[in-house]
């Protein structure tokens, strides 16, 4: 009574391998701005081919580089890696069927050849020496890191990062940045395309708006969406100290959460 020797290496090349395509493919998901658990989970979900809508997953489709990844992935899991198992663990259940020990040998030969690797592959010197080689090998020969920078910026709760193009008549043209005051209402330019094609990163207070030009800014929507359609003069100086007001008292309610909530005794 012998065990199939070579069907067993065989699948456990194949664990590792698919091991080893997971782990290259959460590194890669986090070049591009994920964090780790959740490019873990993509990774895991889109080679077994099992299916969640979640952000994270949202957040890959609507980012090319994810979604390019996890499409490798997906056609690993599908074409690859299951064909080959389902193939080999024929083999060994046909070498097995004469034998009832030589069958049961060889499903524990398997079993403690799996839990071996996974072990090994968690012991941190494993993981830590496999993640580095891994991730030289990415940043070498590849080209992702491609961050989602919207994302690292945690737009959520109303904020935005947007474009806004600065026409003839809007209260912004013909100022600079420190005499807009922009930072009072909770906004941030993050850029200025100017018209001739030049970009102005990270503009300073003396950075001047003129006609034509397109900002990059981040702030609250509703925000963004007043300074679209602020035009200039003295509705517009109106409109700048209205805003400057309702942005302290949103500050004042994120910092103290029960700063609106009325006593007892005012009710």
């Amino acid at each position: 009574m012998s065990i199939p020797i070579a069907p067993i290496i065989t699948v456990l090349i194949v664990i590792v391998l698919s091991m080893l395509v997971g782990r290259v493919a959460t590194i890669a998901l986090t070049l591009t701005g994920m964090s780790r658990e959740a490019a873990r989970f993509q990774a895991r979900s889109a080679l077994t081919g099992a299916g969640y809508t979640t952000t994270e997953s949202e957040s890959v489709v609507n980012h090319p580089l994810r979604r390019r990844i996890v499409m490798t992935l997906m056609l690993i899991g599908s074409a690859g890696i299951v064909t080959v198992l389902a193939s080999v663990m024929l083999t060994l259940v046909r070498a097995g069927s004469s034998e009832t020990g030589n069958s049961t040998l060889t499903l524990l030969a398997l079993v403690v050849g799996t839990v071996g690797l996974l072990l090994l592959m968690k012991l941190q010197p494993v993981d830590r020496a496999v993640s580095r080689v891994i991730r030289l090998g990415l940043r070498r020969f590849t080209d992702l890191d491609v961050r989602d920078y919207a994302a690292l910026l945690e737009v959520h709760g109303g904020y935005a990062v947007s474009e806004l193009q600065v026409d003839g008549q809007d209260w912004m043209a013909d100022h600079t940045l420190r005499e807009l005051r922009l930072n009072e209402e909770g906004v941030l330019v993050l850029g200025v395309q100017r018209v001739d094609g030049q970009y102005d990163g990270a503009p300073d207070g003396d950075t001047r708006i003129q006609p034509g030009d397109v900002l990059v800014i981040y702030g609250h929507g509703d925000r963004i969406a007043d300074l679209d359609v602020r035009e200039r003069g003295w509705s517009g100086d109106v409109s700048h100290l209205r805003a400057t007001r309702e942005h302290a008292s949103r500050v004042d309610v994120e910092e103290d959460p029960a700063h609106d909530v009325p006593d007892e005794a005012d009710r």
